[in-house]
């Protein structure tokens, strides 16, 4: 059994044969059933010069089609300044190993300190962590922080408006950690806040999960809400779109003890589904029920200015079956993605961008309503995003966009479809998406 890049040589492999008292590799394996082991050749091409193998790789990125995206529904196509990829791709941020300790880790601690620092500025929240996933496992952490505060409370309210693929997350990870779910329905597009308000009666609510902007890009009113939850002794988490916060109420303001959601619109790429990056933030109060990293400032032995990892024994390697969480990776190279985008951006930015999202999804819907084949769903706020309703074939129409190189909207349930414009779609882009579904 000879491979080619394996660095032992034969010496080698025979003297560690030996030593554990096996006469061959393929007696390692003795116990594999044989059916079970690949005996063939591997169906991989001839080696190629660099030439041709650039060649190769070109005729398979050729086959990719580049699409105008007018989908939203939890990933949105925003823009990305070029010079992150560059600096994010510097050796020394591609590590998934915690950095305990500070003396050779300054650089990775000073980028998840600030970090921290701008999610906590635009969530209005105390503290920020970092290391998580994505949005969805982010909210199921949520989830967990609110019952783990609650104390001897395990139901969790959640709104149906919120993302469907998040709301499953949050189910898996309650099912096998005997969390109770309830799904709050929803009335008009919005949270039936009567029917949740009927439910914290009961008194064994742990706590509520609610979205801003919501699954059908609506934002939402909580007025009062925070005053309900906290009266019936539970605890308020919002899943909230983080580039919203720049121009909408912040999960603070609407009196959340946490927040949480996907940072992907923070400028980073579609990407066939990720990387993306999760976030949480909550009040001083919860600190110690927050999972993953958190990095604190301090100041070293000369008086200099550091970082470090602080608050670590809330972690499983203290904690272990007391943690709250299993997060043991420092998934943070997106979130220095994200720190690199709100620098660059900075507050007039992340406005603008807003600005022109608002208005070119207000332009887009109020053409779809003009053309007769499309109608009103909701009447209510929205911001880059929204629903309609039609009776067109829709896969149909989305296939012959297809053709014409854009994605078309989010088909949802009973004739109706989401739209989301981002600061990326251009009026002229707008009206081609109109004038080609109305031609299907």
């Amino acid at each position: 059994m000879s491979h080619k890049y394996m660095p032992h040589s034969e010496k080698d492999i025979n003297e560690m044969l030996e030593k554990i008292g096996v006469a061959t590799i393929d007696e390692l394996y003795s116990d594999v059933p044989a059916e079970v082991i690949f005996n063939r050749d591997y169906n991989l091409p001839e080696c190629m010069s660099e030439e041709e193998l650039r060649k190769h790789f070109q005729e398979l990125g050729n086959k990719n089609q580049p699409l105008i995206v007018f989908g939203g529904h939890g990933a949105y196509d925003h823009y990305s300044p070029s010079v992150i990829p560059h600096l994010l791709s510097r050796s020394e941020f591609y590590t998934a190993y915690t950095p305990y300790q500070p003396e050779i880790s300054q650089g990775t601690l000073q980028y998840i300190f600030e970090y921290q620092s701008m999610i906590s500025e635009l969530t209005g929240m105390e503290a920020t962590n970092a290391s998580m996933y994505d949005g969805a496992t982010a909210a199921a952490e949520a989830m967990f922080m609110l019952v783990a505060s609650s104390k001897k409370k395990n139901r969790v309210l959640v709104s149906t408006t919120i993302h469907n693929h998040v709301r499953k997350v949050v189910e898996t990870y309650a099912k096998f950690h005997g969390v109770d779910i309830s799904i709050i329905p929803e009335k008009e597009g919005v949270t039936d806040l009567e029917s949740l308000y009927k439910e914290l009666e009961t008194g064994d609510v742990a706590g509520v999960l609610l979205p801003t902007p919501n699954k059908y890009g609506i934002i939402e009113d909580y007025t009062h809400v925070a005053e309900k939850v906290h009266a019936a002794k539970g605890y308020l988490a919002i899943y909230a779109d983080p580039s919203t916060l720049s121009v909408l109420k912040t999960p603070a303001e609407w009196g959340a003890d946490v927040a949480c959601g996907d940072g992907q619109t923070l400028g980073m790429p579609l990407s066939f589904g990720g990387p993306y990056l999760g976030y949480i933030s909550c009040s001083k109060s919860m600190l110690r029920k927050m999972p993953g990293r958190i990095v604190g400032a301090t100041k070293d032995i000369d008086g200099k200015r550091g970082f470090v990892l602080t608050l670590q024994a809330r972690e499983q390697h203290i904690r272990r079956e007391k943690a709250t969480s299993n997060i043991c990776s420092n998934q943070s190279l997106m979130a220095l993605y994200a720190t690199i985008y709100l620098a660059l951006m900075g507050e007039k930015g992340l406005k603008e961008v807003n600005i022109l999202s608002c208005d070119g999804a207000h332009y887009l819907y109020n053409k779809l309503i003009a053309s007769g084949k499309f109608h009103q769903v909701y009447d209510k706020p929205f911001l880059k995003e929204f629903v309609v309703r039609t009776d067109l074939d829709m896969k149909k129409v989305n296939d012959y966009l297809r053709q014409h190189g854009i994605m078309g909207g989010v088909v949802m349930e009973d004739g109706k479809v989401e739209f989301a414009v981002t600061e990326r779609r251009t009026r002229k882009e707008i009206d081609k998406l109109v004038d080609l579904m109305l031609e299907a």
